[in-house]
């Protein structure tokens, strides 16, 4: 673990995230604290205490090893909306919502059991820390409640930014900025932040991952420049329409109906022999997060074809079954979710296995009465989605799930990056419609829209410059568009006392060359694991898969947590993802 030495008697530990110490005699205040290490290295340092510990956001990378803080008599400073998330947290694994979840905030990416703090930050004033008079600015972004620090040291002015921001005008995590589902309230608060760090002048900026900034007001303004370009991409407008109760169906072509009274719109094919094939069986408009039958009018369905996973999309195919008989049809890249949600750590699973009578083959023609359909893997909105072509009354239609909203004139480009949303998703996708040429895309929350080649211009422009806008705003070295370098699957299980799951995490390489990746689960007093450790080379930017047998202790639990402490050619990055366990 380095130790790098900054002008204005700063010294930075490379851990988890930069630990900063702020040194004066043998006593020292540290921002953010890592796996703890630092402690370690204190002699190096010539300093025999640790006072204070300030923390910038809650997140797991920056203050996994805090216990040992506490345990060594350093007082802990929360910024004052994360306290809960700290000191806490315990409350908030037990009570935070994991099923219909449209929370994508990184809350979960917090410790696994709480530690006492001192108290909190006092934002917007300055206070006394150790030997250092330190102001406190909330910075939001990267978390709600986020904050920066900014001391005055051997003449310069410095900003401890957390992740806000990254050198080049870049953000550690794109991901960690969408707070809400299809909202950009973190992508937003970030140009506010940026703006307002600016104005104190730093010096120099300390980020948490990184280099430090030496040319603050450029690095901001590019930050700024480049989310509020990123937002001007994804707002979007309203939809709806009046007098849908009493008509339920509208014919957009006399054999394509569309279902006016459903939260995510189902849509009907009908056959000459009077069948109906369904895409999409969600939610009904009026009753809430319920299905109702009624919605259908009287039709009567052979099938419903998934377009993807969300709740919204697929609440009601059990209902549909149960009382009409009708399949559940799934194509490949979907079905394994709608059959085994828990595996899954993602937003907006329906909290029961739904079980898949017929497995569409990706690019492969399957038949339903005189209708020829074809599933394509449709990756953007989630990376579990597929659009739906066959050709109705003339017209060449594409069922497009929730890939796209609709503002006045234009294609939205819907993503949300907790449905694993990869930067070139929608360039592939574009390539798709310019090959497949449909003059209609059918959506799950819009009208049906008419489109011509200007329209595939559009989205495939706004493709290219939403895969480019990733690429000038995330690090280049970095975990990209997830924000994380690992995940756990199945994320929740279930176990009796002293019995044994396996588990395999995906473990992801963030540089630009080929690494060494060495994993390690962190578990609960009383259990253990096979291996301890486990490692793989991997290529770069690349993912490798490890297995684990973990035996559960002997003790009940709800929602016990492991996480997966990742290593990368011996740079830290703490715990990276964590599952959670019911033992019975």
């Amino acid at each position: 673990m380095a130790v790098l030495e900054l002008p204005a008697g700063v010294a930075c530990i490379r851990d988890t995230c930069n630990v900063y110490v702020l040194r004066s005699g043998a006593e020292a205040v540290l921002v953010d604290f890592g796996s703890g290490e630092v402690l370690d290295r204190l002699g190096e340092l010539g300093i025999e205490r640790v006072t204070d510990v300030l923390l910038t956001h809650h997140h797991r990378d920056q203050l996994q090893g805090l216990a040992r803080a506490v345990a060594a008599g350093a007082r802990v400073w929360a910024p004052p909306l994360e306290a809960g998330l700290i000191a806490g947290i315990e409350r908030h694994w037990q009570a935070r919502p994991l099923d219909v979840d449209y929370d994508l905030s990184e809350d979960r990416f917090s410790l696994l059991d709480s530690v006492p703090i001192a108290g909190t930050v006092d934002e917007y004033r300055t206070a006394r820390y150790g030997d250092f008079e330190i102001f406190t600015l909330p910075t939001p972004g990267h978390t709600l409640g986020s904050v920066s620090y900014i001391v005055m040291a051997g003449g310069r002015r410095l900003a401890f930014t957390g992740d806000l921001v990254f050198s080049g005008g870049r953000t550690w995590s794109l991901a960690a900025t969408q707070w809400t589902y299809s909202g950009v309230e973190g992508q937003e608060s970030t140009i506010l932040s940026a703006t307002e760090l600016a104005k104190l002048g730093p010096d120099v900026l300390l980020p948490s991952h990184g280099e430090p900034i030496e040319e603050p007001r450029a690095a901001l303004a590019t930050l700024a420049a480049r989310m509020g370009e990123l937002v001007a991409l994804r707002v979007a407008g309203h939809w709806g329409l009046p007098g849908r109760l009493e008509a339920p169906l509208e014919p957009i072509t006399p054999h394509l109906l569309r279902n006016r009274t459903t939260f995510a719109s189902t849509y009907l094919l009908r056959s000459e022999t009077g069948a109906a094939l369904g895409f999409d069986f969600g939610y009904d408009m009026a009753a809430g997060q319920r299905p109702l039958l009624w919605s259908i009018a009287g039709e009567k369905l052979d099938a419903v074809i998934a377009t993807h996973y969300h709740d919204d999309h697929v609440a009601g195919l059990g209902l549909l079954r149960a009382v009409q008989g009708a399949q559940v049809w799934a194509p490949a890249n979907v079905a394994p979710v709608l059959e085994e949600p828990h595996r899954y750590d993602l937003p907006c699973l329906w909290p029961e296995p739904i079980p898949v009578d017929s497995v569409l083959p990706l690019g492969e023609p399957v038949h339903w009465h005189e209708h020829e359909l074809t599933a394509y893997a449709f990756p953007g909105h989630t990376l579990y989605a597929a659009a739906i072509f066959f050709e109705v009354d003339g017209r060449r239609v594409l069922v497009t799930g929730d890939q796209y909203a609709f503002d006045g004139g234009r294609a939205i480009l819907n993503y949300q990056y907790r449905n694993r949303f990869r930067r070139r998703d929608f360039v592939q996708t574009a390539e798709l419609l310019r090959a497949l040429r449909p003059d209609l895309l059918v959506s799950g929350h819009w009208l049906p829209r008419t489109i011509d080649d200007a329209d595939i211009r559009q989205i495939s422009d706004d493709a290219e410059r939403l895969a480019a806008l990733h690429d000038e705003l995330l690090p280049e070295e970095g975990f990209g568009e997830p924000g994380i370098g690992a995940r756990i699957e199945p994320y929740r299980g279930e176990a009796g006392a002293g019995e044994e799951v396996e588990l395999e995490v995906a473990a992801r390489n963030p540089f630009a060359r080929e690494a060494t990746v060495v994993v390690a689960l962190v578990l609960p007093r009383g259990w253990s694991a096979e291996p301890e450790a486990g490692s793989a080379r991997i290529p770069a930017h690349g993912e490798a898969l490890l297995r684990f047998v973990v035996r559960v202790g002997e003790q009940p639990a709800r929602r016990a947590r492991v996480a997966a402490e990742l290593m990368v050619d011996g740079v830290r990055f703490g715990q990276q993802a964590e599952a959670l366990l019911d033992v019975t």
